[in-house]
C-alpha cells in the first residue's frame, strides 16, 4: 500500500509500551487490567499512524484532471471513477469512494468490482440485504471473482446468517487453502454453527497448510499453538519497517479482538479493535470491519460518528 510513512534511510522502529485499556476509559480499564492480570495478558505494541502519502494526493489530482477531459467514453470515465474512487478508500474517503464506485457504475453497469466495493459499504453500514444484492451482481457479472464470495460471506456473517456464510466463506476457501486469512474467516463463521466442529477443522487445516506466511502466526494463537503473550512479543520484531508494522498490527489486533469476542471478553476485545484502527490502514478489510464490531458492541457509537 501507498499509506506508509517512507522511511528510506533505514527503519527506526517505533514501538510504544502501554497498557491496552489504558488509551480507553476508567469502565474499560478495569475490566481489562483485571484481564491481564488473570491471563498474563500483553503489553500493546503501535506503529506511527500511516499518513496519506504524497502519491496518493497527486493520483487524485491527475485523475481529476483526467475526468475533466471531454473525449472520455463511457468505459474510460468509468474505469477512471473506479480508480479515484480506490485511491479516495485508500486514504480513508469512504463517502467520496462511494460516489466514485456509484458514478463507474452509472458508466458502466457491469463493473463487478464497483459492485464489490458498494456491498462492503452497505455491510458497514449493517444494510445486509442490499449488500446481498449488491453482492449477487457481482457474482453473476464475474462469477470466479473471488473476492465477492469473501466479501458477501462477511456480509452473510453479520447479517446472523452463519450457515450461508460458511457456504460463501468455504468456496472462498477452497480455492486457495493456503490463504491463513481465509481460514481465519471460515473459523469465525463456522464457530457460530458450531464450536466444537469450528475449532477441531481449524487445527486440522492449521496443521495441513500452515507455512511462513505471518497470517500463520495469527491462526496459530486461535489454535492453540502460541500464546497470546507469545505472538504479542514477536509482533515489533517481524517487521522491516513501519509501514510494514503497522499493516500487521492492523490484522493482529482485529484477530485478537475477536478473539477475546468469542471468549466473551467484551471490554478487551474493544480495546483490540480501537488499536487495530489506531494504524490507519483504511483498505485492510480488518480496519473497516474493526468499526463495525465497535459498533455492534456500543450502537451508540453510530450517533457519534454520524455527527463528527
Amino acid at each position: 500500500m501507498e499509506l506508509s510513512l517512507d522511511f528510506r534511510n533505514g527503519f527506526a522502529q517505533f514501538v510504544c509500551v502501554l497498557v491496552l485499556s489504558s488509551l480507553y476509559g476508567c469502565s474499560s480499564m478495569d475490566a481489562a487490567t483485571q484481564g491481564q492480570a488473570r491471563n498474563d495478558k500483553p503489553v500493546a505494541v503501535l506503529a506511527v499512524p500511516l499518513q496519506v502519502s504524497y502519491q496518493n494526493e497527486l493520483a487524485l489530482a491527475k485523475i481529476g484532471q483526467l475526468l475533466s477531459s471531454p473525449d472520455l467514453n463511457p468505459d474510460q470515465r468509468a474505469e477512471l471513477y473506479y480508480e479515484r474512487g480506490v485511491v479516495f478508500d485508500r486514504v480513508g474517503l469512504r463517502t467520496m469512494a462511494r460516489i466514485d464506485f456509484n458514478r463507474a457504475l452509472r458508466e458502466r453497469p457491469d463493473f463487478a468490482e464497483a459492485y464489490n466495493f458498494i456491498g462492503v459499504y452497505l455491510t458497514q453500514q449493517q444494510s445486509f440485504d442490499e449488500a446481498y444484492d449488491a453482492f449477487d451482481s457481482a457474482l453473476e457479472l464475474a462469477p470466479d471473482y473471488d473476492y465477492a464470495f469473501l466479501n458477501r460471506g462477511i456480509a452473510l456473517y453479520y447479517g446472523q446468517r452463519a450457515k450461508l456464510a460458511v457456504e460463501d466463506l468455504s468456496e472462498f476457501y477452497r480455492r486457495r487453502p493456503e490463504d491463513p486469512y481465509r481460514v481465519l474467516w471460515l473459523y469465525m463463521a463456522e464457530h457460530e454453527v458450531n464450536k466444537e466442529q469450528a475449532d477441531k477443522a481449524l487445527l486440522r487445516r492449521f496443521k495441513q497448510h500452515s507455512g511462513d506466511e505471518w497470517g500463520w502466526s495469527i491462526v496459530s494463537v486461535f489454535a492453540g499453538q502460541q500464546s497470546e503473550s507469545e505472538f504479542i512479543s514477536k509482533l515489533a520484531q517481524s517487521s522491516r519497517n513501519n509501514k510494514e508494522l503497522a499493516e500487521r498490527l492492523c490484522e493482529s489486533y482485529f484477530y485478537l479482538g475477536k478473539l477475546h469476542l468469542l471468549q466473551g471478553e467484551h471490554a478487551l476485545a474493544a480495546s483490540y479493535f480501537k488499536l487495530s484502527m489506531a494504524n490507519n490502514v483504511y483498505d485492510f478489510i480488518e480496519h473497516r470491519y474493526a468499526m463495525l464490531e465497535l459498533l455492534l458492541l456500543d450502537p451508540k457509537l453510530a450517533d457519534e460518528e454520524a455527527t463528527m
